[in-house]
């Protein structure tokens, strides 16, 4: 009886496993005899489809997930993964994976801090746009449409090679893919003259949910508003971006200057944090503390790098910095003069003279690493600075960006577009922590933990109620809270955190495009205020 009983039991269990799978294997099998029909003949998407049998498939998952956290022998695999090399392939996979019960998890650069492109614990499919990579630049219309695939460093390129009084405001890595990056703000150098990338959008096309292409005038000032900001892959599939460039200059003048605490680095900081938000426009100054070894070699300090961007040559800035940050102390022979585009390699951290053929590389190499963030309205005293250096200190692996507000980013209203920290904020930070592939998965929770350490440590200087965070910096912390909470109370945790006031609008935008809630994952918009 016993023997019969355990037997049953194993059964069932076996059941249970293999059922799901079952279905799953049976939902695909549909899913790609689907495909074929709702797309171009044209343009195969057979030959766009890596099922995990295919010997390309693990290579094609690898080479756009740069978090090798998420890319061990346990991390759930998707059943197919869809590089689409034509917007026909879109189409038919949202169509596809709707009607077959598939979940689809959408990638671009892969710059996903918490996998969350690449990776889900329900049945799914990848839909990368690594492929869709094509930039048209009008120079007479200081315009140009780029796909969702095209990587930051490629526009850069495209752009230089018709001018070289031309920009576009986006950020510093170069293997940024155009879809997430933008949609979730896009920020780098140029912010304080000229904001964020979604303040120089004018035009989109996407694919929503019942697999149709939109532009701005379809899809309506809403979706287009939402978009923009609040994350593209919570309400369907960027094709492309339509931006408006910039104006720079012929020179641009960089420089980097490093003080450790023996040096007074935290009289200046306090001094940057008091100054940075207020500075001519065309000045960016980032600081980054880590820590290095001291003098001696044995005991750990805390050195400070203040890195900045200035949109007009040396002789213009030497004065301006003398005048209103001379604590900083920047002389000639800390200036770089070059063309935005060198400056682009400059900031990436590659050498001068580095060929600007160099923005068209894609890296592939994954690695381990956590990021947090944070925004600061009020200048942290320099008893509270001199806290923060005695934790990093303590956890050693942890380093940080300090990126200056001001300027530009304190005229545009906060609800202009979804992303909602705009006037108020001093500087937004970066955590960092990293660690190396021999040490591994299994260093995670430890090096997670460091991070956590200096994350609480800012606490009393970081923005509350609520605690603000940036979306591009995908962090799953920030929606952990316990207790017995409906689907939307979880959401409205993390939505507060990364879009204010703007989190409620966003909703009823969702609700709208796509109300049984098919665009979805782990910190997406909800489709309901239940």
């Amino acid at each position: 009886m016993k023997a019969s009983m355990s037997l049953r039991l194993l059964v069932c269990s076996l059941l249970l496993v293999l059922v799901p799978l079952a279905t799953s294997d049976t939902s695909l099998d549909r899913f790609l005899k689907c495909l074929p029909s709702h797309s171009d003949s044209s343009y195969p998407v057979s030959r766009a489809t890596y099922r995990i049998t295919n010997s390309s498939f693990e290579p094609t998952l690898r080479a756009y997930a740069k978090a090798s956290r998420f890319l061990t022998s346990t991390t759930p695999k998707p059943l197919a993964i869809i590089a689409a090399t034509h917007e026909s392939h879109v189409q038919a996979t949202v169509i596809c994976a709707k009607s077959n019960g598939l979940q689809i998890r959408i990638r671009s650069g892969g710059h996903d801090y918490e996998g969350l492109s690449y990776v889900s614990n329900v049945p799914f499919v990848i839909l990368d746009t690594f492929n869709l990579r094509s930039i048209d630049i009008d120079v007479a219309g200081k315009t140009a449409w780029i796909q969702s695939g095209a990587t930051t460093g490629e526009l850069y390129y495209n752009i230089a090679n018709k001018s070289n009084v031309l920009a576009f405001p986006a950020g510093v890595c170069l293997t940024l893919g155009a879809g997430g990056h933008f949609s979730g703000g896009g920020y780098g150098p140029l912010m304080r003259k000229h904001g964020l990338s979604i303040d120089n959008i004018v035009d989109a096309k996407i694919v929503d949910v019942n697999g149709k292409i939109l532009d701005r005038k379809s899809m309506g000032e809403d979706l287009f508003w939402a978009i923009r900001g609040g994350g593209g892959a919570s309400f369907g599939v960027i094709l492309s971006w339509k931006i408006n460039l910039v104006d720079v200059p012929p020179k641009v003048t960089t420089f980097t200057v490093s003080k450790t605490l023996e040096q007074g680095a935290t009289d200046v900081v306090y001094r940057w944090q008091e100054v940075a938000s207020k500075l001519d426009k065309e000045l960016f100054i980032r600081v980054m503390p880590r820590v290095v070894d001291g003098s001696s070699g044995s005991n750990k300090t805390v050195t400070v790098s203040f890195i900045g961007l200035f949109l007009g040559p040396s002789c213009k800035l030497l004065p301006l910095m003398k005048n209103s940050f001379p604590e900083l102390g920047l002389q000639q022979k800390d200036c770089n003069e070059m063309s935005w585009v060198e400056s682009t390699l400059y900031w990436f951290g590659l050498p001068n003279g580095t060929s600007i053929e160099t923005l068209l590389n894609r890296p592939t190499r994954a690695s381990f690493f956590k990021r947090k963030s944070d925004y600061v309205k009020r200048a942290i005293p320099k008893k509270g600075l001199e806290k923060i250096w005695q934790t990093m200190i303590k956890v050693e692996r942890v380093w940080m960006q300090w990126n200056p507000y001001g300027g530009r980013m304190d005229e545009i209203p906060a609800t202009a577009t979804a992303f909602p920290h705009r006037a108020g904020n001093l500087f937004k930070i970066q955590y960092s922590v990293d660690w190396s592939d021999q040490e591994g998965i299994e260093a995670a929770n430890h090096h997670i933990d460091l991070i956590t350490q200096l994350y609480d440590t800012m606490t009393p200087y970081a923005s509350s109620n609520p605690r603000e965070a940036f979306l591009n910096y995908r962090d799953v912390d920030i929606g952990s809270n316990p207790g017995n909470q409906t689907s939307f109370e979880k959401a409205k945790v993390y939505g507060s955190k990364l879009f204010k006031n703007n989190f409620i609008r966003l909703v009823k935008v969702k609700s709208r495009v796509d109300p049984d809630d098919f665009f979805k994952y782990e910190q997406s918009i909800p489709a309901s205020l239940k």
